[in-house]
């Protein structure tokens, strides 16, 4: 038995991340995990799990794309210039 996602056109999700977003935190994990034991440098992990959680996905959007969003309405507003025109 197959089961289809309802958009066929959507990206494939494992749980609740992308399978890219899966990828990612995997081979950040790995290289993580070894700074801590090699060195005892805890940021990288912190890193990969602040990753991990804006990358989570609820109803095809997730907190890094909602932050992405609002970051480029804020930063990239249109200016307007108001003139009379002199021909009336």
């Amino acid at each position: 038995m197959y089961i289809y996602p309802d958009n066929l056109k959507s990206k494939a999700v494992m749980w609740m991340w992308e399978l890219k977003d899966i990828g990612i935190i995997a081979v950040c994990g790995i290289i993580s995990i070894l700074a801590l034991t090699k060195t005892g440098f805890m940021l990288p992990l912190a890193a990969t799990a602040g990753y991990g959680f804006l990358t989570i996905r609820v109803d095809d959007i997730s907190i890094m794309m909602f932050i992405k969003n609002g970051w480029s309405y804020f930063a990239r507003q249109q200016t307007y210039e108001w003139r009379l025109d002199s021909d009336e």
